[in-house]
């Protein structure tokens, strides 16, 4: 029987949940061995009553669109028991995203089919969609290229503060395996986590394959000082697999 491609890997997972599990068992199934260690987590937005005006006005359908950019937005949206209207159309930032808003009951009007990213979404906003209010509801780190090239495309759009990103210190064992080597591959889920590994993880070891989960990813990783060895297609948990298993199949001597 032939060897699983990322038999022998030790692949740093650096986000916990659903998709830490999720991205672990794919790993599992190509001979992996995944480490699990979070290193960004959410908390509540400082701002509970902008918060709250902001999904009080989304109820009563004063606007237009809803723009989703993550499954923890989903979460928010479903921990505050946000109905949202039938007027509303709901706009997704990737089949990801959009995969999330299905499973928690909601619909999704609109998914960019190019760049599942911000810049793609404004990229392929409807062109029969360029008036009209939307609420963007983030991280409170978030970039403001959303928010403003909506605005530039002539839409009436409302940021809030949905939740807070926080990064989490990862254990001495995993700090020492990263330094030593003995991680074969981290994979890097958004910028934040990026800036997380870049300031807890770095140097890295010449050997470490740093893998992105799209090309705005990458972009941040280069951007935090990290060099980038592999970039998935898409921003889905399975195309930045398949990446790895592409580079460790075309260089075996990877790991």
């Amino acid at each position: 029987m032939a060897a699983k491609p990322l038999a022998g890997w030790r692949v740093l997972v650096p986000r916990g949940g659903k998709w830490g599990d999720s991205i672990a068992a794919t790993l599992r199934s190509y001979g992996a061995v995944p480490v699990i260690a979070p290193m960004i987590n959410f908390a509540s937005a400082d701002d509970g009553a902008a918060l709250a005006e902001a999904f009080g006005e989304l109820r009563d359908g004063q606007y237009d669109w809803l723009v989703v950019t993550s499954a923890t937005t989903v979460d928010v949206l479903v921990g505050q028991n946000v109905t949202i209207p039938p007027s509303t159309k709901i706009a997704a930032v990737g089949e990801t995203t959009a995969a999330a808003l299905a499973l928690a009951g909601y619909r999704s009007d609109f998914v960019p089919t190019g760049d599942n990213s911000a810049r793609g979404l404004v990229k392929e906003w409807p062109e029969s969609e360029i008036s009209g209010r939307v609420l963007v509801p983030q991280s409170d780190i978030a970039e403001p290229n959303l928010v403003s090239g909506l605005g530039k495309l002539g839409l009436q759009v409302r940021f809030v503060a949905a939740y807070r990103t926080i990064g989490v210190d990862v254990t001495e064992h995993v700090k020492t395996d990263v330094a030593s080597g003995r991680i074969g591959a981290i994979l890097v889920s958004s910028g934040s986590v990026a800036r997380q590994i870049a300031a807890q993880l770095a140097p890295l070891p010449a050997t470490t394959i740093v893998a992105c989960i799209g090309p705005r990813t990458a972009f941040d990783a280069r951007a935090a000082g990290l060099s980038v060895d592999v970039i998935a297609e898409d921003r889905s948990a399975d195309a930045l697999v398949a990446a790895l298993v592409e580079h460790a199949t075309r260089d075996p001597a990877a790991q």
